[in-house]
C-alpha cells in the first residue's frame, strides 16, 4: 500500500507537519517495504490554493491515504473525489506515525477539521484553542497572546480576568483567549474588547456578553455539517453527470457574481476568465469544485453541460 505523510523533512525521522498544503515534504511510503521517497512541496508558498494543488499531486501520485495533521475543506474534497481517504491529528516522527498506520491505530477523516487557508493566519483549528506557552503557535498562525491572561490566578478584576491560563504566546490572538480583564473579571464579558480578545479572534469591539457553554464548538459542527452536505450535493451532480454521459463543470450564476476574481485565482486549470463577472471555460474546467468552495456569494455550482 502506498501512503503520503507530510513532514518537515525528507526522512522518515523527521516530523509530521500539522499542515497539510503548505508543508515542505511530501513523504510517500510504500508500507510493505518501508521505501520512501521525499517529494519537496512546490506549493509551500503559494498565496492561495496550496492545499487543492497539493491534493490533487498526491491523488496523480497514486497513494491511498494521507496522515497530517489538519486537512482543510478544500483539499479534503479533492481527496473525496479522487477517492483517497485522510487521517487527521498525526504528530511525531513520521516513520512512527507510518508504523502506527500499519498497526491500525488511525481512523480516517469523515470531514475536514480545520477551516480554509489554516496556515496562512487566516484560520485556525475547528472546535480547539491554540494553546500555548510563550511561541508555542505554528508560524503564521494567532500568536502573541494571552491564553487566558498575563499574571496569575484569575487575576484582576476577577473572574477570568487578567492573570491566569495559559500563558504568553497561545491563545486566539494578541490579547486572546478569554482576553485582558476578561472572563467575568475586569471590562465584563469574556474579556477588553470583546469576543476573544484585545486584536485577536474576535477582534477589538464593544464588551460582548458571555457565550453558552459549548457555543464555539456548536458553530464549528454546524459548519462541518454545511460542508458535508455541499460535497454530497456535488458527488451526486458528478454521478448524474456520468451515469448521462455529460460532463459536469462549474457554472456562474450571474445574479450573485459580483466579478471579485477569487475563483479565477484558485482554480488550478485556469478555466475561469472575470471582465465584469466570471465566466467558465467548460473545455478546461476538471470539475475540481475549488471554486464553488472559494466564492464568498454562493455565486458558483456544479452542473451538467448542455447542449452536448
Amino acid at each position: 500500500m502506498k501512503i503520503a505523510v507530510t513532514s518537515t523533512g525528507p526522512t522518515l525521522n523527521d516530523q509530521v507537519e500539522a499542515r497539510f498544503g503548505r508543508c515542505p515534504y511530501f513523504l510517500i511510503v510504500d508500507t510493505d517495504s518501508m521505501r520512501f521517497e521525499a517529494v519537496e512541496n512546490p506549493n509551500l508558498a503559494l498565496g492561495g490554493g496550496a492545499g487543492i494543488q497539493s491534493a490533487q499531486m498526491m491523488a496523480e501520485n497514486g497513494v491511498s491515504h494521507v496522515l497530517t495533521g489538519n486537512c482543510g475543506p478544500n483539499a479534503f474534497r479533492v481527496f473525496g473525489q479522487a477517492g483517497v481517504a485522510v487521517v487527521v491529528g498525526v504528530s511525531g516522527l513520521v516513520g512512527e506515525a507510518v508504523e502506527q498506520f500499519k498497526a491500525g491505530g488511525f481512523v480516517s477523516a469523515d470531514a475536514a477539521n480545520v477551516q480554509s487557508h489554516f496556515g496562512t493566519g487566516a484560520a485556525e483549528p475547528q472546535g480547539q484553542a491554540l494553546d500555548a506557552g510563550l511561541g508555542n503557535s505554528p508560524m503564521g498562525m494567532p500568536s502573541m497572546g494571552m491564553g487566558r491572561g498575563m499574571g496569575g490566578g484569575r487575576g484582576m478584576g476577577g473572574g477570568r480576568g487578567m492573570g491566569g491560563g495559559r500563558g504568553m504566546g497561545g491563545g486566539r490572538g494578541m490579547g486572546g483567549g478569554r482576553g485582558m480583564g476578561g472572563g467575568r473579571g475586569m471590562g465584563g464579558g469574556r474579556g477588553m474588547g470583546g469576543g476573544r480578545g484585545m486584536g485577536g479572534g474576535g477582534g477589538v469591539g464593544p464588551v460582548g456578553p458571555v457565550a453558552p457553554e459549548g457555543q464555539d464548538e456548536l458553530q464549528s459542527l454546524k459548519q462541518q455539517a454545511d460542508e458535508i452536505k455541499r460535497q454530497k450535493q456535488e458527488i451526486e451532480t458528478r454521478m448524474a453527470g456520468l451515469q448521462s454521459g455529460r460532463k459536469v463543470v462549474a457554472f456562474v450564476q450571474a445574479d450573485q457574481c459580483t466579478g471579485c476574481r477569487v475563483c479565477a485565482g484558485v482554480c488550478p486549470s485556469d478555466a475561469i476568465r472575470v471582465d465584469k463577472q466570471a465566466v467558465v471555460d467548460p473545455g478546461r474546467c476538471t470539475a475540481c469544485a475549488a471554486c464553488v468552495s472559494a466564492c464568498p456569494n454562493g455565486a458558483i455550482i456544479m452542473r451538467q453541460q448542455t447542449g452536448v
